[in-house]
C-alpha cells in the first residue's frame, strides 16, 4: 500500500484524489473513489441549495468514508457551505479566489480546507490565511486552469514554500507513473481529473468519453474560448470542431465568432447549451455534444478505456508501485 501523512490527516487509505470535474461529478463517482481508498469529490458551485443537499445525502448513503466538496470562489459558497456542515461534510476545497473568510468558517466546525494554487507565492499566502492542504495545479490540467506553470516545475516550488503543509499535485496526471512522479517531487497525493471523466460512474456523455480515449497528448489547447457563463477564465479542452472552425475563421473576438448564440445541445431537463458555453457535455443530453467544451488535460493520451472508478484507483496504485520498483532497480 502507498500511504502518506496526508492520508492519515484525511482519513483515507491511498494518496489519490478525484478532481471535482464540475457537472460530470456524481455521488456515485465520489463514493466509489472514497470506497476504493481515495478521496472522492463533489463539485457544488453551480448546484442549487436543494441539489446540494440531495447530492450530499446521496453520497453519504453510498459511503461511510471521507469525501470532499469543491467551490469556485467566483460564486459565493456561504449558504451551501452551511448545508455541507449540517450534513456532516467537512473536507472543503476552494478554487479561483481568496478563501480566507471561508477557511475560518470551515475551521470553526473542525473541517479541513484545501485550496488550488498556480504559484509558490500564492500557496504561501493561502497557508498564511489558514489553508490546511495545498493543491498545486500545473497548466497541463484539464478544465479551468488557474496558473501558467507546468506541474513538474510548480510542485517542488510549492512544496518548498509551504512545508510541512501537505501538497497535492495535479495537472496532466493520468496514471500511476504520474502519481509516483508527484510523490518524488514532494507531493503527498495526486489529483486526477480527466482519468475520472471516463469512469463508469461519471456523468459524462458517451461522445465526450470517446473523444478522450482516442485523444493524444497534442489534442488539447489552453484557451478562453468556451466562456459562456464564466468569462475570462482560461481552460484546457480538446480541439474540437467548434475550436477548429473558430481558429480557421481567424480567431475572432467574442461577439463575432462563428455560430455564436446558436443552440447546439439541450439537456433532458430542458436547459439549452449555446455554442461557446462553459458546460461540458453530460450524459443526459441531446444535440451535438462534440461541439461543446470537452475539458481534458495533457495526460489524456494515456487514457485508452472506460472502467469503474474503483478499478481506476486500483490500477493507478499498482502502476505507481511498479514505477517505484523500476526506479529502485535502475538506481541500485
Amino acid at each position: 500500500m502507498i500511504r502518506t501523512k496526508l492520508c492519515e490527516r484525511m482519513g483515507i487509505d491511498l494518496p489519490i484524489v478525484q478532481a471535482p470535474i464540475g457537472g460530470i461529478s456524481t455521488p456515485q463517482l465520489a463514493a466509489a473513489v472514497s470506497n476504493a481508498g481515495g478521496l472522492g469529490m463533489l463539485s457544488l458551485t453551480w448546484r442549487t441549495e436543494e441539489e446540494t443537499r440531495r447530492l450530499l445525502r446521496e453520497t453519504l448513503a453510498l459511503t461511510q468514508k471521507p469525501f470532499g466538496v469543491n467551490f469556485v470562489l467566483e460564486w459565493n459558497p456561504a449558504s451551501k457551505l452551511e448545508i455541507c456542515f449540517a450534513e456532516g461534510v467537512k473536507i472543503v476545497s476552494f478554487f479561483w479566489g481568496d478563501s480566507a473568510t471561508h477557511a475560518r468558517r470551515v475551521h470553526e466546525v473542525g473541517g479541513i480546507v484545501m485550496h488550488t494554487v498556480g504559484s509558490a507565492a500564492e500557496a504561501k499566502r493561502c497557508v498564511d490565511s489558514g489553508v490546511d492542504v495545498i493543491v498545486a495545479q500545473g497548466w497541463e490540467a484539464g478544465g479551468h486552469v488557474w496558473g501558467e506553470v507546468s506541474t513538474m516545475a510548480l510542485v517542488p516550488r510549492v512544496v518548498d514554500a509551504v512545508t510541512p503543509v501537505p501538497v497535492i499535485a495535479t495537472g496532466g496526471i493520468a496514471d500511476g507513473r504520474g502519481l509516483a512522479a508527484a510523490l518524488a517531487l514532494g507531493a503527498q497525493a495526486a489529483m486526477l481529473g480527466t482519468r475520472f471523466v471516463v469512469a463508469d460512474e461519471a456523468n459524462s456523455h458517451s461522445v465526450y468519453r470517446q473523444s478522450l480515449v482516442t485523444a493524444s497528448e497534442t489534442s488539447t489547447v489552453r484557451t478562453e474560448l468556451f466562456d459562456g457563463g464564466w468569462e475570462s477564465a482560461p481552460h484546457r479542452v480538446i480541439k474540437n470542431s467548434t475550436y477548429v472552425h473558430w481558429e480557421e475563421s481567424g480567431r475572432p473576438a467574442a461577439g463575432a465568432r462563428p455560430g455564436e448564440g446558436e443552440i447546439i445541445s439541450r439537456t433532458r431537463a430542458g436547459e439549452e447549451i449555446p455554442r461557446y458555453h462553459s458546460n461540458a457535455p453530460i450524459s443526459a443530453l441531446d444535440g451535438n455534444p462534440e461541439q461543446q467544451a470537452l475539458y481534458a488535460g495533457q495526460g489524456v493520451g494515456l487514457i485508452r478505456d472506460c472502467k469503474p472508478a474503483a478499478q481506476i484507483v486500483k490500477d493507478v496504485v499498482n502502476e505507481a508501485k511498479a514505477a517505484i520498483r523500476t526506479l529502485q532497480a535502475q538506481i541500485a
